[in-house]
């Protein structure tokens, strides 16, 4: 039968076989003619049910509307059932409490050891106020009081989930998290702002830094070098705003990138390669895209009888080398006066006998030094900057240079980036919450006035799947590498080659 319900074939009256027979939109039809013109709706499957053809524009457009038609309204962290009723307890406890406590020793004691202390004290007030906890609520009240007094409140939760990776506090009744690339909202509240502002001050005061309105932004870290941003009002209209980019405890490796998917098991070993030969690598990508993670798996290639130089802002960079010396910038003092910056850093990094200086981000006139320093025998050396492709990046850096006060020619800018730059990584964070390395890029050398690069590993977008997950693929383009006489010094030329090809 053909599709529309008549033999194929030539007729018996011996012309053409006809591709279709007009029916009447009403009344029964025989059986013998093939059944009816028109299934009924019901029957039909949806767009994409049953391996159907895929949704079309009629379903985007329908998401486009749905999305318009969501409130807008910023959502609450306030918290309900158990934990709401045991921060209602700690807030009638802890006054009476911290009467009966000497601070000072207090501060001495580790969280296990003061826990210990508390509890037969928490039990005495608790008997005071009349009120009866069960075991599991006096465990819970007993963590909420030690978390207040030593850690940073009601963050300690958050931070000790190894699943969350970035922690914003927007204000004592808006917290939100993120979880496998997706953000949510988070069961957590602060009591007032003056709350939320004391944690903020406990963070910021344990690296020497400061915030308050005449200095109402700083950057910090914590103990377990989590990188952390605070911002206060005036400047932010909702409260005080806590950033805080989780560091993970278990180092990263390449391997383990590629056995997560962001890159290939050949980006892998040519990525492994350059860090070893001693390639002058940039790492491109926008916030939250991976570029630390990458160079902290970089770093692992470094080897071990070299001396490493880092210089960050906020030191977050956790090198798996014996011989690494961490370097920070310092904030300007009330009086605007002992301000450090990367660029005073990066020069007297030079006068340090390192062998490889890597920076954490490079935002300023801070670019030229670190070039100069690529390419005066710091073979080696690294950075991340913020760009959304590796020819975006090369523009950046000439863009940095040119905004500082060397006055140097554009072409003499852009000769000094091709002799010092060998690769580019670019890494990016896809709409689905994955980091994927996008790019790896060679800086062969000058053309004119252009910087002719070269691209090794590309990943293409092929589809999304049904759960909402990008799929792809990482491409060798199959180029012999222009660093191939690099790696060859270190005795690495012919895997290079075969893992680019």
């Amino acid at each position: 039968m053909s599709a529309f319900g008549r033999r194929s074939g030539v007729s018996t009256s011996g012309q053409r076989p006809a591709f279709g027979v007009a029916r009447p939109l009403h009344g029964a039809v025989p059986a013998e003619q093939g059944g009816s013109q028109f299934p009924p709706i019901d029957d039909l499957p949806f767009p994409g049910e049953n391996g159907s053809a895929p949704a079309g524009p009629s379903d985007a457009m329908a998401r486009l509307a749905s999305r318009q038609e969501a409130s807008g309204e910023a959502g609450s962290s306030r918290q309900e059932g158990f934990d709401a009723s045991v921060h209602k307890i700690k807030e009638q406890v802890l006054p009476r409490l911290l009467e009966r406590i000497d601070p000072e020793a207090a501060a001495t004691l580790s969280k296990d050891e003061l826990a210990e202390e508390f509890r037969p004290i928490i039990g005495e007030v608790l008997a005071e106020l009349k009120i009866t906890l069960n075991r599991r609520e006096q465990f819970a009240l007993e963590k909420v009081l030690v978390d207040e007094l030593l850690g940073l409140g009601p963050l300690e939760e958050l931070l000790n989930d190894p699943l969350i990776t970035d922690i914003m506090v927007n204000g004592p009744d808006q917290t939100y998290i993120e979880k496998k690339g997706k953000l949510e909202i988070a069961p957590i509240t602060f009591r007032d702002e003056e709350h939320l502002f004391q944690i903020a001050q406990r963070i910021v005061s344990k690296v020497g830094r400061r915030v308050d309105q005449t200095t109402p932004l700083a950057d910090a870290r914590l103990m377990d070098g989590s990188r952390v941003n605070v911002i206060v009002p005036p400047l932010s209209l909702k409260g005080t705003a806590i950033s805080i980019r989780k560091f993970s405890a278990k180092p990263i490796t390449l391997d383990m990138m590629a056995g997560f998917g962001s890159m290939s098991p050949k980006m892998a070993t040519a990525l492994k390669i350059a860090g070893a030969s001693r390639f002058n690598i940039v790492i491109s990508g926008g916030t939250g895209s991976g570029k630390t993670t990458m160079l902290n798996a970089l770093s692992k290639m470094i080897d071990p009888g070299e001396r490493v130089i880092t210089i960050e802002d906020a030191a977050e960079l956790r090198l798996q080398q014996p011989h690494w010396l961490p370097l920070e910038t310092r904030p300007a003092n009330l009086e605007g006066n002992g301000q450090i910056s990367i660029r005073d850093l990066v020069v007297n990094a030079l006068r340090m006998r390192p062998d490889r200086i890597i920076l954490g981000e490079i935002r300023g006139s801070e670019c030229f030094d670190m070039l100069a320093a690529m390419n005066t025998g710091h073979d080696g050396s690294m950075c991340t900057l913020h760009s959304n492709s590796p020819r975006e990046a090369l523009a950046r850096m000439e863009n940095m240079v040119m905004m500082s006060d060397i006055k140097v020619p554009k072409e003499a800018i852009s000769r000094q980036i091709a002799d010092s730059v060998d690769m580019i990584i670019q890494v990016k964070r896809l709409r689905d919450g994955s980091r994927r390395v996008t790019n790896i890029t060679e800086v062969i050398g000058m053309e004119g006035s252009v910087i002719v690069t070269q691209e090794l590993f590309k990943f293409e977008y092929l589809d999304e799947s049904a759960d909402g997950k990008i799929v792809g693929e990482y491409r060798a383009m199959g180029l012999r590498p222009y660093t191939l006489d690099k790696a060859r010094q270190f005795g690495f030329d012919q895997p290079f080659l075969e893992s680019c090809l």
